[in-house]
């Protein structure tokens, strides 16, 4: 990279810097290399990809170093800060960053990754009044701690032309702050919407809602896309909840195109979810899916992460089986489901999910554990990380000592296959439960060999520090893994260790 930067390009006008680590490109930047020359005088059009091993913290690199290009640009029209890869987001936070004020005011295009709500309001207070096309996830509302300059009365974006808001957390200001920043895109063109909305003492967002609060105030819109999950809960007022057929005919003559809806209510706990969205469904992840949907609007071949959540009814076998027919591509499922299967004769056929390389079963009867990881039922090839309960995987496993072949939760090593490496951040503890590793240093000095029973990665998984050694595979190997939130939960009941490994690598709690 730095033969690379000494070098000029005089007819460059698009760079992409991909897979950095956040300390070094902040470094690049803020040095004396051929970056600091292109910036300002160049690049158009720049495409920023930072590694976040540490993605449980924020850290204030990457926001530091999203103001820099923003401070030191002055042709760009086009960044996009940390979309590259759906997989690998970083977020930023930039609402206290008030002493840049020097932004790029010619920036056309953003897509970017914010921490808070606050950031969303800072980008659109007028900094950036060029803005035509602005893509943003937002991660959390921020109700704490809010900027003494946020109070309000802000102007309307009349040059915004294209907008897409993802919110991937259930929040109550939707009602009080969204619609309210919505109104002020007076010229909008497209419309991209991805909401997790709850609402107190008020029916589900549906047709009507969206287009008196919304619609109604962007006579320019051509094409709106959204999916909007309303978790609906009853405190004071008396309201009855919309029924599936009365959410689908709010949507009837009002130009929304084609449109589907599932509705799910519990009367005895006041409380009901209701999923609207456009077709063909056009996002990444979907959320909510139960029972009460109906496996009849297309095939959802977008979706590469998917949660399932039912309090009220199980998931059983064949509604697994429509799962994987209409959702075929995930990647990433999570189960939300506390009522064990009824049907416990499972089907003779097969479940494949080809492409699943994460399954998240925490919050889930031990039943899903059964479901997903005995190759009877399922087969999972492509299986990377599991998140389960130490008790379902006790019960799976009789206490760890059934064949490992029948399981999809063992992960396999090859010979010479390097587990984890030094200097990385340790994220998981692994144990053996076949085969041979050796634990090396970064020269190749064998400082000790693990086999049948052993584990490691425990101390790196409780003081968060960086790996010393690498493990190598001296054998095939069958590794069970625990991240941080398991291992928490069974250390929880063993306080002799607690005491004995905080006391010796003391962290913060």
């Amino acid at each position: 990279m730095e033969r690379i930067l000494t070098v000029s390009y005089r007819q460059l006008y698009s760079l992409s810097l991909v897979n950095f680590e956040e300390k070094l490109l902040f470094q690049y930047l803020t040095d004396h290399s051929i970056l600091r020359d292109l910036l300002p005088n160049q690049i158009t059009h720049l495409n920023i990809d930072i590694q976040n091993e540490t993605i449980s913290q924020l850290s204030e690199i990457p926001s530091n170093i999203f103001a820099l290009i923003l401070s030191l640009t002055k042709r760009l029209i086009h960044l996009n800060f940390c979309q590259l890869f759906s997989h690998r987001r970083t977020w930023i936070s930039i609402y206290y960053l008030l002493e840049i004020s020097s932004m790029s005011s010619n920036l056309t295009e953003l897509k970017i990754n914010v921490e808070t709500f606050f950031d969303w309001l800072y980008l659109l207070d007028g900094r950036l009044d060029s803005l035509s096309k602005l893509i943003i996830n937002v991660r959390k509302f921020l109700y704490k701690h809010k900027p003494s300059y946020i109070n309000g009365g802000w102007k309307d974006l009349p040059k915004l032309k294209c907008f897409s808001l993802t919110l991937n957390t259930y929040e109550q200001e939707y009602d009080n702050q969204i619609i309210a920043l919505l109104n002020r895109m007076i010229n909008l063109e497209e419309l991209i919407l991805f909401l997790l909305v709850r609402r107190v003492d008020k029916n589900y967002a549906d047709g009507v809602q969206i287009y008196n609060d919304i619609l109604i105030h962007m006579p320019r819109l051509k094409k709106f896309t959204f999916s909007i999950n309303t978790v609906a809960i009853i405190e004071k007022k008396k309201i009855r909840l919309s029924s599936n057929e009365d959410i689908e005919n709010s949507f009837i003559g009002r130009g929304y195109g084609q449109v589907s809806s599932y509705v799910f209510s519990q009367q005895m706990k006041n409380i009901g979810h209701c999923h609207v969205y456009s077709l063909p469904y056009q996002f990444e992840h979907f959320f909510g899916l139960n029972n009460s949907f109906h496996f009849q609007d297309g095939i959802f071949d977008k979706v590469r992460c998917l949660t399932m959540n039912d309090i009220a009814c199980p998931f059983e076998h064949q509604f697994f089986k429509l799962t994987f027919h209409y959702f075929p591509f995930i990647k990433e499922l999570t189960i939300y489901n506390s009522r064990p299967q009824k049907d416990k004769e499972h089907s003779s056929t097969l479940i494949i999910f080809p492409h699943l390389i994460l399954l998240d079963l925490v919050e889930s009867h031990a039943d899903y554990a059964e479901q997903f990881l005995l190759t009877k039922n399922t087969h999972l090839p492509c299986l990377l990380d599991l998140c389960i309960t130490y008790e379902s995987l006790t019960i799976l496993t009789n206490n760890f000592i059934t064949d490992p072949t029948r399981l999809n939760c063992t992960q396999i090593f090859e010979l010479n296959d390097q587990k984890t490496s030094e200097e990385t951040v340790g994220d998981k503890m692994y144990f053996m439960q076949e085969g041979i590793v050796d634990i090396i240093k970064s020269e190749g000095e064998v400082l000790t060999t693990l086999s049948d029973g052993s584990y490691f990665g425990e101390i790196c998984l409780l003081t968060r520090v960086k790996r010393v050694a690498s493990v190598r595979c001296v054998t095939y190997c069958n590794l069970y893994s625990l991240d941080a939130a398991q291992f928490e939960t069974i250390l929880g009941s063993y306080l002799i260790i607690c005491f004995f490994l905080y006391s010796n690598f003391p962290i913060d709690h």
